[in-house]
């Protein structure tokens, strides 16, 4: 029997042990429910505490005692951090564009305005170094996901030596929460079989309504609550994402509020907008009509002269010359001319759209009566402006960012619809260019600021006086996450997890919100710049730049000088020259090649190496994925929401799919299988009973086998045959419809889809979600009514070519007549 003193002092005993390890300062009544604790923050999750109450053999002669409740340091603000979407310095109204962004506008004449806030010149990379305060290379983004190759710096896998901001907040009493765009979790884990610790709900994030990937269509998208997905359009006519997601980050600060009012909150607002496609409102739509009709050039002179007038560019700052290998606008035909505004009137109606609903999260803070004590960040874009729509812009973006050009007139037959859900379109590459006013290049372009100039502004009124003020000091994206952490009095963790932390990399921008210090020296003294082997280093008022050897429009289709050797270098000393306008490399060698020697070494220190300017063939490399080696796939039943990367790759090679149905007495119809939809993609389907195998080539052109009759009741094989004509992608071959091994159709088609089928739709079986391959035939969900026993996919040897850049263009020819 157990004495109770031996219990008594044994208990005591580890108390006090564990006490004297782990000693914490509590707030509060030790042990009550409304005790809260403020960790030092070294290690993350916080040593738990030892049990402080009495433990005897019965509960009435013992005393409970409660853990405290982590809190931030007292008076940490709210933290509301947005950014949008491919936009370039001169696209806000804030920052001197034609386009009225009213919500960065209340955030910059709350707060501050910076003409001098950096990205990396592309998406998941800007995000990347965003949420983590480090280099894109540090964190494995030196490129998107879909591009990454197993080194270092460009895996896509932020590792646990590099947590997020959402998880230090988190650990340290905020309630954390994503809505918008995740491009952070590489692409072989996007399916439900996860691993989910690279989702946001893995990395910190309470809570995540966003999609996955680089882009979404806005009228059906990828979407989903934490790591499921929902379909909230169903039954919603004129749904649109941007709008949802301003209704759920609302309807979250309302539920948090409602259940933890004195809890402070990291809300990290991330919408599409404007990446493509280009998906506004009808109502949106119409407020911009004929506001472009002066063409790009007197747009980008307009933009210029309101940057001067809002104090957003220095007054001797140079308008960069437009470039000859874009046309000017007054040589441009009617119908050119007629398509290319209303391009414009789309994007900036997006444009408009998003910040509108942007500003509906901020006028919810300000309900709850949490403006005041609440940090709000907005950058606007997490890159240039995107000039990846081609020289005369697109209906369909998936088309455009595979080297297939649409003509004029083709396109023009879509004018009433640009911007529905029968499109997906981005703007003419000039657009792009002027949108970047005053500067040089646009998106993926990271020598210039064309592709790295944001406008951004930050508002704390409890904290910041300067209202309206403007700051000129040279930061970066990393520099955001040590803003909140000095803004929150929160450290940066030594560990987490019991994983030691690489050094947060970025420098805090809180010196500049007094108005004493609106002229201080930058923080930031250095910071490099690296995508697809373009480069560029600043130090100390200069930098240092690679003239980029090819235009982004060209998608990485065009030949590459050698990535080491083959780059011509400019130099520029931005302290007179805002605009990287004069190049001072032949006055000044000697200047830079003290930057070039700076590159070498600061791309060393953060994971830069090797160095790579291939596109297309890094879309193509080999990466980790569910279906890595596998050529046979075999489904029963039901499938829904697979996402590409983990269904049976038919690009580039011959294939069977072959179906066990069996047809009840009323007979069936229904999808089979299904990949993409009206975008561009493949199904395989009953219609009325008859066997369908239908192609979407990116919506430019369609395929289709069909069988004279129907299946009749009963047991029945149905297949599809495909003998690619290879090697090389986006070659054409012949298709053979089979019902029982009987031939019911055969055609040869004369191309088939380079390189991606779909970004945003799913692989499905049984079903079919989001759009239909085949306007014509069905509409989702297109449920199969009969029983499928089995459907198997054999796939043939992949027939792409180690260097494929010229057959590309040749092969692609006739799809883009």
């Amino acid at each position: 029997m157990i004495s109770k003193r031996f219990f008594s002092f044994f208990m005591l005993s580890s108390s006090l042990c564990i006490a004297a390890a782990h000693a914490q300062t509590i707030t509060g009544t030790p042990g009550s429910p409304s005790a809260t604790q403020t960790i030092d923050g070294r290690q993350i999750p916080a040593p738990p505490l030892p049990f402080g109450g009495t433990i005897n053999l019965d509960a009435p002669s013992s005393k409970p005692f409660w853990p405290p409740t982590v809190v931030p340091p007292a008076g940490a603000p709210n933290i509301l951090l947005i950014m949008t979407d491919d936009a370039g310095y001169g696209v806000s109204s804030t920052f001197g564009g034609v386009i009225p962004t009213p919500a960065l506008d209340r955030v910059a004449n709350a707060g501050l305005r910076y003409t001098q806030f950096h990205s990396t010149a592309l998406c998941s990379p800007t995000r990347a170094a965003l949420i983590t305060g480090r280099n894109h290379h540090s964190v494995g983004f030196g490129v998107v996901t879909e591009q990454s190759t197993g080194f270092p710096g460009y895996d896509s896998v932020i590792g646990p030596e590099n947590a997020t901001v959402g998880e230090i907040l988190k650990e340290n009493g905020f309630t954390t929460s994503w809505f918008g765009k995740n491009h952070n979790t590489p692409s072989f884990q996007y399916s439900q079989a996860g691993p989910f610790n690279q989702w946001p709900v893995g990395m910190g994030f309470d809570y995540f309504y966003g999609f996955m990937g680089g882009e979404t269509n806005q009228w059906t998208p990828y979407l989903f609550k934490n790591t499921t997905q929902v379909f909230p359009w169903v039954g919603k006519p004129g749904y649109n994402l941007t709008t949802d997601l301003a209704d759920n980050a609302i309807d979250y600060l309302r539920q948090t509020e409602a259940a933890a009012p004195d809890k402070p909150f990291f809300l990290y607002f991330v919408p599409g907008g404007t990446h493509a496609p280009h998906q506004p409102t009808p109502e949106w739509i119409a407020k911009f009509k004929g506001k472009f009709d002066m063409g790009w050039n007197a747009m980008r002179d307009q933009i210029y002269a309101n940057q001067k007038r809002l104090g957003v560019i220095p007054a001797n700052t140079a308008l960069t010359p437009w470039p000859d290998s874009l046309p000017k606008w007054d040589t441009l035909s009617a119908d050119d001319k007629k398509l290319f505004a209303r391009q414009a009137e789309v994007y900036a109606a997006y444009v408009a759209y998003t910040d509108h609903e942007i500003g509906r999260v901020i006028q919810e803070v300000e309900d709850q009566g949490k403006l005041d004590n609440t940090l709000i960040i907005y950058i606007e874009g997490d890159n240039g402006t995107s000039s990846e729509g081609s020289m005369s812009g697109t209906p369909f973006d998936l088309a455009a960012l595979q080297g297939i050009d649409v003509p004029v007139e083709k396109q023009l037959q879509f004018y009433d619809a640009w911007g529905s859900d029968v499109t997906s379109p981005h703007m003419a590459t000039p657009w792009a260019w002027a949108f970047d006013t005053p500067f040089k290049w646009t998106k993926q372009i990271a020598s210039h600021f064309g592709g790295t100039r944001q406008g951004m502004a930050m508002a704390w009124p409890a904290r910041i006086k300067d209202a309206g003020g403007i700051r000129h000091q040279f930061h970066h994206m990393i520099d955001i996450v040590p803003t909140m952490l000095e803004a929150t009095g929160v450290r940066a963790p030594l560990s987490v997890n019991g994983i030691a932390q690489r050094p947060i990399e970025g420098v805090s921008m809180a010196y500049s919100w007094d108005k004493a210090n609106a002229d201080a020296p930058s923080a930031r003294t250095t910071q490099y710049f690296e995508m697809f082997g373009d480069r560029a280093i600043y130090h100390d008022g200069w930098i240092a730049s690679t003239t980029p050897p090819q235009p982004p429009w060209l998608m990485g289709l065009a030949k590459m000088p050698d990535v080491i050797g083959g780059y011509d270098w400019e130099l520029y000393n931005l302290a007179e020259d805002y605009s990287q306008n004069n190049d001072l490399a032949a006055a000044n060698p000697a200047k830079l090649q003290e930057l070039k020697d700076l590159f070498l070494v600061e791309a060393a220190k953060y994971n830069v190496f090797p160095l790579d300017n291939s596109i297309v063939q890094r879309l193509l490399a080999p990466r980790p994925s569910p279906t890595a080696g596998r050529n046979s796939f075999s489904y029963s039943g039901q499938v829904s929401g697979v996402p590409a990367s983990a269904s049976p790759d038919l690009l580039a090679r011959s294939y069977t799919i072959t179906a066990e149905v069996e047809i009840p007495d009323s007979g069936a119809e229904g999808m089979l299988a299904t990949l993409g939809g009206r975008f561009g993609g493949y199904g395989f389907y009953l219609l009325k009973g008859k066997p369908v195998f239908a192609y979407n080539l990116l919506a430019l052109e369609h395929f289709r086998w069909a069988g004279k009759d129907a299946l009749t009741p009963g047991k029945h094989t149905v297949a599809f045959e495909f003998t690619y004509n290879g090697p090389g992608p986006g070659k054409g071959g012949t298709g053979v419809l089979k019902v029982d091994d009987a031939e019911v159709d055969r055609q040869p088609i004369p191309n088939s889809t380079p390189f991606l089928m779909t970004i945003d739709e799913t692989f499905d079986v049984g079903v079919d979600t989001r759009s239909s391959v085949n306007d014509a035939d069905y509409q989702v969900p297109f449920a199969f009514t009969g029983k499928l026993d089995n459907i198997t996919f054999k796939l043939g040897p992949t027939q792409l070519t180690a260097n494929d850049q010229a057959a590309v263009r040749t092969k692609l020819a006739r799809a883009r007549d």
